[in-house]
């Protein structure tokens, strides 16, 4: 079963190629997603990891969690789901 990693920390240089293969030294990586912002287009420093199984999961959290890849700290934990949030209140002038 796909076991989904949390990353935080990732260096903005980091290419999602980069964080796949690191993370491939721990076992078979499904996806490596860093994530961006819209409006800039630049890392936003965090991303996710999707290992085949939870052995290779247990592996990479083991291997990279308080690790350094490119300069920076990494935080790898089990990925939680996302919490519902109040929706945003229109902008503008009423």
């Amino acid at each position: 079963m796909v076991k989904k990693l949390y990353v935080g920390g990732i260096s903005y240089s980091t290419s999602q190629q980069a964080l796949q293969d690191a993370f491939g030294q721990a076992g078979a990586v499904t996806s490596a997603t860093i994530i961006m912002d819209k409006m800039t287009g630049r890392s936003k420093g965090f991303g996710f990891v999707e290992m085949s199984d939870e052995a290779g999961a247990e592996a990479a959290i083991n291997m990279w969690n308080g690790k350094e890849l490119d300069g920076r700290t990494l935080t790898v934990n089990e990925a939680r789901p996302m919490e519902p949030r109040a929706p945003r209140a229109p902008r503008g002038n009423y």
